[in-house]
């Protein structure tokens, strides 16, 4: 069963199409870092769109505070992530950030290091995007904030999020992740959440970062994987020097690994603690990025986690039990078998041949990383064959995605840097640890090149980025970039393609379930023979949540023949009435005769 939502290029709908539509001012940006293309390389060419900051400009006024006080605590330096989520079932994105707290027991807001802006205390924030107004028709790209009236606005040191409808009642839901008790937040579906933590089975107490949101038992409801970090606390904490012996934020060999947790969805808002009884407690690192997939395809759902200095683990799902099957399937160490810093994750079909491949972002001094799945579930390291490398090497990378951003049918990646080396910081700067984030466009023959400053003033901004989410946040066929930064403001980098090309969005719901049809696979097969494969999922980045909805382009003009959606767990079906340069509602898993 098929709804068409929107249809045509969105102009109707979104304050800014560089395509006739309305013009929208620009937020000034700070002072560009380093040259955008990496020694030794072209910088891609031509750019198809440029991405400019728009936050400010459409009441996106969120500033993250990291409650230091001098005393180098190890969470100030790793937060926080950012979500986009339709809350509201409006049919337009919001966006949610994660906020941080003073640790040092004892002092007060006026002496903290950096002094928070914005409302005290400081709390986690919502913001309602008003581009779909209350009686269906086109608004304009804005903000409101409605962090006190939605009941989302909870206090911790937040660290990240993951959406999901866990009690498939048809509206999202989201799962916070602190330094300290975790929180999970009922939506309610008249506009406000519950903290309905207590009689979960939920509220992780110790330091946990990224999380996901899947069925891996396969019956229906959406379970939860939890990445944990270490085993830091304020009453274990000790210093870390410089060789000069300043003081500076310990690295993570300084604190032993815990393991991360693997929820079992019960119903009725009850969640089972299975990480022992399923196998996933037997390795562990320091984890701080997780994505749920069938990386081998056998039909169930696997976890992929990325360690901060230790091995990756992939958790292949045996049905009862997990096994750690990294290191044999080539995903745990790079290519010269060695652990490194991984921090965010994005995972796609990067190559369009059917199976998953993975993109691990890392400290600066290492490459990030390429894993190509051979379509078992094993994977090689064409880091360097495919151009990604050389151009990451001076960065220290943790949010990511795969996404289309010139609409040309290939899939680009985005990269959100920050430092965390003292040594390295520039000294008396606002933003000591500031770098500036990368584009990475890939080519026709699947190697990548670094977009240069002409694509656009948002990515010479250089500050300390750590969250990414990717979503068509003004419904105008191209995809956007939720950034969050570390001490910083939220940035909306806006993509602001003239020519579109052919586009299709596509929301999968498994009516099954009544919710989006996560870690579904849609296949697109275009008139001249082409095909185009995308997965309905949330999860990767780092500490963020995405966008659920299925973003295609291509060029050339092609008609679309049909789009095949094959649910997670089983089930497919054919649709073939979906329309270029529209928005659609696709309802997979109905009997035959409702659809």
């Amino acid at each position: 069963m098929i709804r068409p939502v929107h249809a045509g290029a969105g102009c109707a709908l979104a304050l800014v199409s560089l395509s006739g539509c309305a013009s929208e001012p620009s937020v000034p940006a700070p002072a560009a870092g380093a040259s955008i293309a990496a020694p030794g390389r072209a910088a891609a060419q031509p750019p198809a769109t440029t991405f400019i900051d728009v936050a400010e400009a459409t009441g996106l006024q969120f500033h993250h505070f990291l409650g230091a006080t001098g005393r180098y605590y190890f969470p100030e330096i790793m937060g926080s992530g950012c979500a986009l989520l339709d809350y509201d079932n409006d049919g337009d994105l919001d966006a949610y950030f994660l906020q941080g707290a003073l640790l040092e027991p004892g002092k007060s807001f006026e002496e903290s290091t950096y002094p928070p802006r914005g409302p005290l205390p400081p709390r986690n924030r919502l913001f309602r995007n008003e581009l779909v107004s209350s009686t269906g028709r086109g608004g304009r790209l804005a903000f409101t904030d409605v962090t006190e009236a939605s009941g989302a606005g909870v206090t911790g040191y937040g660290m990240g999020a993951a959406t999901g409808d866990y009690d498939n009642d048809g509206d999202v839901d989201i799962y916070v992740t602190n330094f300290g008790p975790d929180v999970l937040l009922r939506n309610n579906g008249d506009g406000t959440f519950t903290d309905v933590t207590s009689g979960s089975g939920l509220g992780d107490p110790r330091w946990t970062t990224s999380a996901t949101f899947a069925d891996f038992d396969g019956d229906g409801l959406l379970d939860l994987f939890v990445t944990a970090y270490c085993d830091f606390t304020l009453k274990n904490h000790h210093d870390c020097f410089l060789e000069s012996g300043a003081l500076d934020y310990c690295g993570p060999k300084a604190y032993a690994p815990i393991p991360g947790r693997l929820y079992r969805n019960l119903g009725k808002g009850k969640f089972a603690d299975v990480t022992s009884r399923t196998g996933v407690d037997l390795a562990y690192g320091h984890g701080l990025g997780v994505v749920a997939a069938d990386l081998n395809a056998d039909g169930r759902t696997d976890f992929y986690v990325a360690n901060d200095s230790d091995e990756n683990q992939l958790w292949i799902n045996g049905g009862d039990q997990f096994t750690n099957e990294a290191l044999v399937s080539g995903a745990a160490l790079n290519e010269f078998g060695e652990p490194e810093a991984g921090m965010g994750i994005a995972i796609a079909d990067e190559e369009n041949d059917g199976d998953l491949d993975l993109f691990i972002t890392h400290l600066n001094g290492e490459a990030n990383r390429l894993f190509e799945n051979n379509g078992r579930g094993f994977f090689d390291d064409t880091t360097t064959r495919r151009g990604l490398g050389g151009p990451s090497i001076p960065f220290t990378g943790f949010g990511v995605g795969w996404f289309d951003a010139d609409n040309d049918g290939d899939q680009d990646l985005f990269i959100a840097n920050g430092n965390v080396k003292t040594e390295e910081a520039a000294a008396g700067s606002p933003h000591p640890y500031h770098q500036r984030n990368q584009l990475m466009i890939r080519g026709p023959g699947g190697s990548y090149e670094e977009a240069g400053p002409e694509w656009g003033e948002g990515l010479k901004l250089s500050e300390t980025s750590r969250g990414a989410a990717f979503g068509d946040v003004d419904n105008d066929g191209d995809i956007d970039i939720l950034v969050s930064n570390n001490n910083g403001p939220a940035r909306l980098l806006k993509n602001g393609l003239e020519d579109r090309g052919s586009w299709v969005t596509l929301r999968v719901i498994d009516a099954r379930h009544r919710r989006d049809a996560i870690g579904a696979e849609v296949r697109l097969a275009l008139a001249d023979g082409r095909a185009l494969i995308r997965h309905v999922r949330t999860d990767g980045s780092y500490l963020s949540a995405n966008d659920p909805r299925i973003h295609f382009a291509w060029r050339g003009g092609a008609a679309i023949r049909e789009i095949e959606v094959t649910l997670a767990g089983g089930g497919r079906e054919i649709i073939r009435d979906v329309a270029p340069g529209s928005f659609a509602t696709i309802r997979a898993g109905l009997p035959t005769g409702r659809r």
